[in-house]
């Protein structure tokens, strides 16, 4: 299937699925009828039958773009988190650290602190927070909606700004290509004080766990929680496990804690790290050379293994029951083998038979835009392409060397903010869309519905996208001035919060009096 450019047609298959998504609150159908009307275009474009060739490229397309070390992944954490919660480690890990953490706000404050450590990888970060913080968000009734959020706010947010993980190396490959840096891991430590969307992302979290400035959704889900319905949708899953009562603490935190070393080394090992070539004899070169998914498949395979060890000689689980908790965990995860498979489909629509990417190059390249304006262009540009298309690596691969180039030549004093607003505008999309595979893994983590997960984090987003764009109107016109960047951010980020916190307070007043009345 050779790709066609199909203009401003290539933007339409994300818009069908993402509203769709949102108006009807169901994924799976709105992922499938976006992945068919973007064959469909391509059907028509490329003189295929518009029919059978339809339903002939989206299950082509859908057969390519599976990640199956992702896939397997996934099958192993819900194999080890069933194990774990069958060995009561998960409930006693509740109790214990309901006993240290005292209150409502420690327990999400511990949870984004969590999630800021584990920089390594975001599908790692999404899926290892979670299982570790349910236990303790639920007993001081966090909605899920909220686990899920913080979840997400720092899980791509903290990779696009950590000089070793798998995000690093992957903007460090699509640097070296332009050609126009001396060292292409210094160039990306440079972005890091001008990656306004990460930072005031992973701000707002932390304002949000000490100050309650929840509104719009988010606040309503908070409400519900507080009354009882957390919006768990993996409890029918949990019920249905037996639980043995006499689990210790060690029982959760020995196979998680073997899940991030072996998923560490496993990285280390793939990277090259104890293989022929110096080059990858360094930590940092190991990292940026590993293919994670991969990695992360022989460290959950180890974490398994190592939970076999610790219960069934001890008898904590019987043989015959380890065996059937593997299968109560991999079906606990259809859900989202389904979603992800179908994100990565409509990702190859857009990036490989619509050629969505080389329209908006052409969109950007085309336009004759002051230079002071060019970090919020590039931002907004960025942020509009990965949300349309659910990935920060397609973003910033297409876009870096469209920026690189045009601003050496027309503004070289903005090259590392505009690179910045690149990176922060990929982050957007990748954090927020309902096609997203981190947003997707967010809410698995979190065991909450996706599309509410969607809906009540998006506000949050897009408060912060609206903050960032002003950043960088800021850095464009003070001539990168990062003091005043990052300061307009944070002033106008704490200034909105505070906003729209009262009007959504005062909305819901007015609400109860209409409602008393």
């Amino acid at each position: 299937m050779d790709p066609i450019y199909a203009g401003w047609l290539s933007i339409v298959p994300p818009i069908i699925a993402i509203a769709l998504a949102l108006m009807t609150k169901e994924v799976i159908s709105s992922l499938m009828i976006g992945i068919l009307s973007g064959t469909l275009i391509y059907a028509c474009m490329s003189g295929g039958n518009p029919v059978v060739g339809t339903v002939d490229y989206a299950f082509k397309l859908m057969a390519n773009r599976v990640d199956i070390n992702i896939i397997l992944f996934l099958a192993l954490l819900g194999a080890l988190v069933a194990v774990v919660n069958m060995a009561g480690g998960s409930q006693a890990y509740g109790r214990w650290a309901g006993n240290k953490l005292k209150s409502k706000r420690s327990a999400m404050v511990a949870t984004g602190v969590l999630g800021s450590l584990i920089f390594i990888d975001d599908y790692f970060n999404c899926l290892t927070v979670g299982t570790v913080m349910k236990p303790v968000t639920d007993k001081y009734q966090i909605s899920r909606a909220k686990l899920a959020y913080i979840i997400d706010a720092t899980a791509a947010p903290v990779c696009i700004i950590a000089p070793i993980s798998s995000w690093a190396a992957a903007v460090g490959s699509n640097l070296a290509i332009t050609g126009e840096f001396e060292s292409d891991i210094a160039a990306f430590v440079a972005t890091i004080p001008y990656n306004l969307y990460a930072i005031l992302s992973i701000l707002m979290v932390f304002l949000l766990c000490f100050v309650n400035l929840d509104f719009g959704p988010m606040e309503r889900a908070e409400e519900t929680a507080a009354a009882g319905d957390l919006g768990a949708i993996d409890k029918e899953e949990t019920d249905a496990i037996p639980v043995n009562e006499k689990g210790r603490v060690f029982d959760m935190l020995i196979p998680i804690f073997a899940l991030i070393v072996f998923s560490i080394l496993a990285m280390l090992y793939n990277g090259g790290f104890w293989g022929d070539d110096p080059a990858y004899h360094s930590i940092g070169a190991a990292f940026g050379n590993c293919v994670a998914a991969e990695a992360l498949v022989l460290g959950g395979f180890a974490a398994l293994v190592v939970a076999f060890l610790l219960f069934v000689p001890r008898r904590v689980v019987k043989f015959r029951d380890f065996m059937a908790g593997i299968t109560m965990g991999v079906k606990s995860m259809v859900p989202a083998f389904i979603i992800l498979t179908l994100a990565w489909t409509i990702s190859g629509v857009c990036r490989d038979l619509l050629m969505t990417g080389e329209f908006v190059k052409d969109m950007v390249a085309g336009s004759a835009l002051p230079a002071s304006l060019l970090p919020a262009i590039i931002f907004a540009v960025a942020a509009f392409l990965s949300f349309s298309m659910g990935t920060a690596w397609g973003t910033f691969g297409i876009l870096i060397p469209i920026v690189v180039p045009t601003c050496v030549a027309i503004a070289p004093e903005l090259l590392v903010v505009a690179l910045s607003a690149t990176l922060a505008g990929s982050v957007f999309g990748d954090h927020c869309s309902p096609i997203s595979d981190t947003t997707i893994l967010s809410s698995t983590g979190a065991g909450c519905n996706h599309i509410q997960h969607v809906s009540t984090q998006l506000p949050y987003c897009i408060t912060v996208a609206c903050c960032c764009f002003i950043g960088y109107l800021v850095a464009g016109l003070s001539g990168a001035n990062v003091w005043l960047t990052l300061g307009s951010g944070v002033i106008v980020l704490v200034g909105a919060l505070v906003v729209l916190h009262r009007l959504s307070m005062r909305k819901a007043k007015a609400s109860e009096a209409a409602d008393a009345s």
